[in-house]
């Protein structure tokens, strides 16, 4: 394999390795300029300006950050518009490595690759956002054990790369939580900034841009990790208890580097540039996207960087399962996160009138139940509820397939107005028993797969006339099994490395109660339960905060190598099989044996 320039500025370890990793994941080829291939490959239309990632070397006198920021306006060219360098360059990189990103137009980007001084170029991709009863789960019991030894965090800051934060939502009050390490650089631009909420810095849209969070993924997230103890948190009445975070007494940083559901990837770098030289501890990113080459991923590089500077590395594996080969995040220095299942469910009844019930659950629950039955409706031509005519299911429970699609809200709406008494939501086949609640805001039941064949055959039986009812049982705890890994949780092998198993662990990542912003559209808050591997990550975010705590000077690869070698084994997938290592990983985590190295198992 012939070594690229942007390689020649690699530490030799990681050169090493990136040789290595693409000797066995792709054809040996020799490129002239891997660049240039890149943007022609990338890049379909010469005159619109495009977001490019732009690696230099580093400027010869580095006398901080403004020479830095000098030294790349440098190498861009004035445009034909008359438009200054300072609002062509978005962002100036010194620490992921020594870089910019600028908006620039094909013809402007081969100008610039001819300049003394140039590495390589990335067109700049979207990336995607891939959460209280989970401590209890995994084990953790306020006042006694491994939760309290480990001072629930203190000291330990998380730095979470995501929409931002609602940073007056009480996870967030700091009671209990001292003063952030001395080591602490960064800033917070919150109007409530506290010993909880220490950071919180934008990196979208303009330089007035606030850390707010208008979606409620990184409210989620965030206090999912380290959100502080908050009584009498539910939603909708469900999941009733005292809201946690796995370290509620760490030190939370934002980088808002997303705007709605997709995320800039020279955002990202700059979140992730800022956090490296705020001093933080631990990185959440619940983002992803396709993969790519090491050398050709810039966030793979730029994490390189962190953890080479002892930080650790958390990430979603994605939610393309359970099909095998759409892992993301999956370079070895990253500690990639599947998302499993807890023992909770939010349970709904469907009894039958042939005298069958059958468990489903349910977000919106009524408080008494009618004890009517209503006809069953089930039509193989209109599966999913997409009828052009809701006049004739008024007084009937529609049984649909779920397309797991917000367009299906839409049709479920429509029928619930048009008079339908509930709708029942049944899996497909590769989800398994794996059920993903939303909130239909109506009298809709989810079921598993197994169970949605019962129903439709039920439905369409022309020996008697098929009717139900729905009964609702609130929140159930001690389910069983549990965990198990969900379907939508992306597998291995990654096609980039595939002699590397990814993902590394498995966490709770099923319908997962954290805090949330007021009236974002989707949910109201002060909660709210939602899945993903976005929701797994935080999770570990918190379990390598809590080592961290207790052992300081611990490596990110001693942390990672805790997790992986005290998990638990033998975990089922959605289907009730046993589950692969490119499903779970090392296996299921367990905090409270990750701190002692005798506890892992062999």
């Amino acid at each position: 394999m012939c070594p690229s320039p942007a390689m020649a500025s690699f530490p030799n370890f990681l050169l090493s390795f990136l040789m290595l990793a693409t000797l066995f994941s792709t054809p040996t080829l020799c490129y002239i300029n891997p660049a240039t291939a890149q943007v022609q490959q990338n890049a379909t239309k010469t005159s619109a300006y495009r977001v490019y990632i732009v690696l230099v070397e580093p400027p010869r006198s580095v006398v901080g950050e403004d020479a830095h920021r000098r030294w790349h306006e440098s190498f861009l060219p004035i445009s034909s518009t008359g438009e200054s360098t300072k609002s062509r360059l978005l962002h100036s990189y010194t620490e992921v490595f020594s870089g910019f990103a600028a908006r620039l137009t094909k013809a402007e980007i081969e100008t610039v690759a001819k300049k003394p001084g140039y590495v390589r170029a990335f067109l700049g991709r979207t990336l995607q956002l891939m959460t209280t009863h989970t401590p209890a789960f995994l084990g953790l019991k306020n006042g006694t054990g491994f939760w309290s030894d480990a001072g629930y965090g203190k000291g330990v800051i998380i730095g979470v790369l995501d929409t931002g934060i609602h940073a007056t939502h009480p996870s967030f009050d700091d009671h209990g939580v001292p003063p952030p390490p001395k080591r602490w650089k960064g800033s917070c631009k919150e109007a409530r900034c506290n010993n909880k909420l220490i950071g919180a810095k934008s990196f979208v849209g303009n330089d007035n841009s606030d850390s707010g969070d208008e979606v409620g993924h990184g409210t989620h997230t965030s206090s999912t990790a380290a959100g502080n103890f908050v009584p009498g948190a539910s939603d909708h009445g469900l999941g009733t208890g005292t809201a946690a975070g796995i370290a509620p007494a760490d030190h939370v940083a934002m980088y808002k580097v997303c705007n709605g559901t997709s995320c800039d990837e020279s955002a990202m770098l700059a979140g992730l540039d800022a956090a490296i030289k705020d001093g933080v501890d631990v990185l959440s990113l619940s983002i992803g996207g396709s993969s790519v080459s090491f050398d050709q991923d810039p966030i793979a590089i730029g994490a390189f960087s962190a953890v080479s500077k002892g930080i650790l590395v958390v990430c979603a594996a994605g939610n393309d399962g359970p099909t095998a080969g759409w892992v993301t995040n999956a370079a070895p220095w990253l500690l990639t996160v599947a998302a499993g299942s807890v023992d909770r469910s939010f349970g709904a009844e469907v009894h039958l009138g042939n005298g069958k019930s059958i468990h489903g659950e349910a977000l919106t629950q009524k408080g008494k139940p009618s004890s009517k039955s209503y006809p069953l409706l089930f039509s193989e031509e209109h599966q999913y509820c997409e009828y052009e005519d809701y006049s004739h299911v008024t007084g009937k429970i529609l049984i649909c397939k779920d397309l797991m699609l917000n367009a299906q809200k839409y049709y479920i709406h429509d029928a619930i107005g048009a008079g339908a008494a509930g709708v029942v939501l049944f899996n497909d086949k590769a989800s398994g028993y794996t059920i993903d609640l939303r909130d239909y805001n109506s009298s809709v039941v989810q079921v598993n797969a197994a169970d949605g064949v019962v129903l439709t055959s039920y439905a369409t039986s022309s020996k008697s006339r098929s009717v139900a009812t729905f009964t609702y049982n609130n929140t159930l705890l001690g389910i069983r099994p549990a965990p198990i890994v969900t379907g939508f949780s992306s597998r291995g092998p990654s096609y980039v490395i595939p002699g590397v198993i990814k993902p590394d662990i498995l966490a709770p990542g099923l319908n997962i109660l954290a805090a949330w912003p007021p009236n974002t559209g989707s949910a109201s808050g002060p909660f709210n339960i939602i899945s993903g591997t976005s929701m797994a990550t935080p999770h570990i975010s918190g379990v390598a905060a809590l080592i961290k705590s207790i052992h300081p000077n611990w490596s990110p690869a001693a942390i990672k190598s805790a997790i992986l070698t005290t998990s638990d084994g033998s975990i089922l997938d959605q289907h009730h099989g046993k589950a692969s290592a490119y499903a779970t990983g090392a296996g299921h985590v367990n905090p409270t044996r990750a701190t002692d190295q005798g506890g892992a198992r062999i």
